[in-house]
């Protein structure tokens, strides 16, 4: 099984097989737009807009089971980001990562990398951040924006944790689509 075999719902009810993206590398993010992390969406949008030319493609999927930070409709999260942001890379429907309620998708991301690759400040967020998450396993996700880094073979490659920035990703991001 590789994340070809998915099949999602886009911010607009369309299902969309993930195999439509085969061939490009893939940045999975739960995202969430009343988020301290939030403007991170200026820095994937930056990323979509250098890379996705040579093959790269960032999947926003909005999630709202930490504090409720993306608790509005697919069209009104859709509405701020592309708004506020400028965002124009493919956003989906909200869903949930962790729990009983999560999404096969996450179940299956969280199975081939269930440790995220951590910075400087991954330590210093988790502290922050940790105490707020009722986490039902060491390998659930922490946070909004935690980063899924996807090969062109539809195989994870890395998850990062929500303290690494999209910038900090490029090395990883050009040498995957180097291959």
């Amino acid at each position: 099984m590789n994340l070809y075999d998915f099949t999602m719902t886009d911010n607009k009810g369309t299902q969309i097989p993930l195999s439509t993206y085969a061939g490009k590398v893939l940045l999975i993010v739960n995202t969430a737009t009343k988020c301290g992390l939030t403007p991170q969406y200026d820095a994937l949008e930056a990323l979509y807009q250098k890379y996705r030319d040579r093959g790269l493609v960032v999947l926003d999927f909005p999630c709202n089971q930490f504090l409720e930070q993306a608790s509005g409709t697919d069209e009104e999260i859709n509405s701020f980001c592309t708004l506020t942001y400028n965002t124009t890379f493919p956003r989906f429907q909200k869903l949930e990562v962790n729990g009983p309620g999560a999404h096969p998708l996450y179940v299956w991301l969280k199975q081939q990398a269930p440790m995220d690759r951590r910075n400087d400040a991954a330590d210093a967020f988790e502290a922050k951040v940790g105490p707020l998450v009722h986490r039902d396993g060491p390998h659930e996700i922490l946070w909004n924006f935690c980063k899924f880094l996807i090969t062109k073979q539809g195989d994870v490659f890395a998850r990062y944790s929500p303290a690494f920035t999209p910038r900090e990703l490029e090395g990883d991001i050009e040498r995957l689509l180097e291959k």
